[in-house]
C-alpha cells in the first residue's frame, strides 16, 4: 500500500519524491520528561528536543487507533532516514493547551510538527504564520477559526489532509450484511467528522448490500463524548449483544477497546478502526483503516526532499488507495478478497458515492430504507 499511496500522493502534490539521509542519530523511544513550562508530557528518541515532533489529540499515544497510528509511521520514517522524533502529550484536549504544547515542541527546536485530528484545526490556524520556519501536518482537518462562518487558510508552511472514511465505512457495513450479519451497531467516539464519515458510511454499505440481497437489516448508533474506553460504553455495547445485536463497529481511539470487551463477554463480533486491530481481540472480523502511517511518511520525505506541499487542502480515498478494510487479517466467514476487490474498484472509480457527514446531521437521515437505523443517545 505504501509503494501505490507514495505514487498517487505524488500526483495530487505534483511533486516528486526522495528518500533524504540525516546526520542525527536516533534510538527508541526510551525517555520521558515533564515539560518545564507546560504540564504536557514529552516523550523522545533522543535527549532533548527533535526534529519531528507530534501533539496527541484527544487519547494516548498507545490508544491502538489514530494517535498511534501516526506515531508508528512517525517513528519507522525516522528509523529508515535517521531523523529524530518526539510527542507531547496535552494537559488537556482544549485549543490552549494544545497551542501550549506546539509552541514546547518550537522551542525545543521541532523543524516539522504532525497534529493528528480535527481538534487541531484552530489552535494551527493560529500559530502557522506566528512560526513560518516551522512546517505543519495537520490531519483531519484543514486551519480554520472555528467561527460560525469559519475562515479557512492554510499557509505555506502547512498541509491539510483527510481521509474520505465514509468510503472506508462503507466497506465495513457492507462486508458485515453480506457476511451474513443483519443486527449491527455503532458505537463511536465524540461526533467530529471523521468519527461521523466513518459512521454515516458504515450505515449506507449496510443498506447498500441489504438492498442487494432483498433483506432489510438493523443498526444501534451512538457517540460518547471523548476517546477513552470507558465503563459506560462498554455497557451500552453489552446491552446491544444481549438484545440481539451481532457485530459493532467500534469506532474512536479507545472507545473500540469498550467494544471489545463487551463483545468478548457476549460471544459478539466487533470491527476495527484507523489500524488493523485484530491483534487486540479475537472478536474483530475486520479493521475500517486509513493509510496514517504511509502519508505521514511520504510528506515527511517530501518536506526533506525539499518540495513540502505546503498551502494544500488534500482529500485521500480509495482512488489514492488511502483507505482500505484489514483483509489479509480478516475473518469473515463467506465475504471474501474478491468481493472486497470488486466493491473497492467501485469507489476507487466513482461509481458508488458515499456521503459524508455534510449530507445530514444525524444517522437516520441518510434515506436508507434497507438500513433501519436507531440513534441512542448516551
Amino acid at each position: 500500500m505504501k509503494k501505490a499511496l507514495a505514487i498517487a500522493l505524488s500526483a495530487i502534490m505534483a511533486v516528486s519524491l526522495a528518500a533524504c539521509g540525516g546526520s542525527t542519530s536516533s534510538s527508541q523511544n526510551d525517555s520521558s520528561s515533564a515539560s518545564d513550562s507546560t504540564s504536557s508530557t514529552a516523550m523522545s528518541s533522543t535527549a532533548g528536543g527533535a526534529e519531528i515532533a507530534m501533539i496527541t489529540d484527544k487519547g494516548d499515544i498507545d490508544d491502538k487507533s489514530f494517535n498511534q497510528g501516526t506515531w508508528e509511521g512517525i517513528q519507522a520514517y525516522c528509523e529508515e532516514n535517521d531523523k529524530t522524533s518526539q510527542y507531547y502529550k496535552p494537559a488537556a484536549a482544549t485549543t490552549d493547551d494544545y497551542i501550549t504544547s506546539i509552541e514546547q515542541a518550537v522551542k525545543d527546536g521541532a523543524k516539522v510538527i504532525v497534529t493528528p485530528g480535527f481538534l487541531f484545526e484552530i489552535p494551527i490556524y493560529r500559530v502557522q504564520e506566528k512560526y513560518p520556519d516551522v512546517n505543519f501536518i495537520l490531519i483531519d482537518g484543514y486551519p480554520n477559526d472555528g467561527g460560525k462562518t469559519p475562515d479557512f487558510k492554510t499557509a505555506d508552511n502547512t498541509v491539510g489532509i483527510k481521509f474520505s472514511e465514509e468510503q472506508v465505512g462503507y466497506l465495513a457495513g457492507y462486508a458485515a450484511v453480506m457476511d451474513g450479519h443483519t443486527k449491527l451497531g455503532f458505537l463511536g467516539g465524540q461526533a467530529v467528522p471523521a468519527v461521523m464519515n466513518y459512521g454515516y458510511g458504515y450505515v449506507q454499505g449496510a443498506n447498500d448490500a441489504a438492498k442487494e440481497k432483498g433483506i432489510t437489516v438493523e443498526m444501534m448508533y451512538t457517540n460518547t463524548d471523548g476517546f477513552s474506553a470507558t465503563p459506560e460504553a462498554q455497557a451500552m455495547a453489552a446491552s446491544w449483544f444481549n438484545a440481539g445485536t451481532e457485530i459493532v463497529f467500534g469506532c474512536g481511539g479507545s472507545v473500540g477497546n469498550s467494544v471489545f470487551s463487551a463483545a468478548e463477554a457476549s460471544n459478539g463480533l466487533s470491527i476495527g478502526v484507523d489500524i488493523d486491530q485484530s491483534g487486540e481481540s479475537d472478536t474483530v472480523v475486520t479493521s475500517a483503516m486509513k493509510g496514517l502511517s504511509t502519508v505521514v511518511a511520504d510528506v515527511l520525505d517530501q518536506y526533506y526532499a525539499g518540495s513540502f506541499p505546503g498551502g494544500q487542502n488534500l482529500v485521500l480515498g480509495a482512488d489514492k488507495n488511502a483507505v482500505s478494510l484489514a483483509m489479509d487479517t480478516a475473518r469473515f466467514d463467506t465475504f471474501d478478497k474478491a468481493a472486497y476487490d470488486a466493491m473497492y474498484a467501485k469507489l476507487a472509480s466513482g461509481d458508488i458515492a458515499v456521503k459524508n457527514n455534510e449530507a445530514a446531521t444525524s444517522a437516520d437521515q441518510l434515506g436508507t430504507e434497507n438500513c433501519k437505523v436507531t440513534v441512542v443517545t448516551m
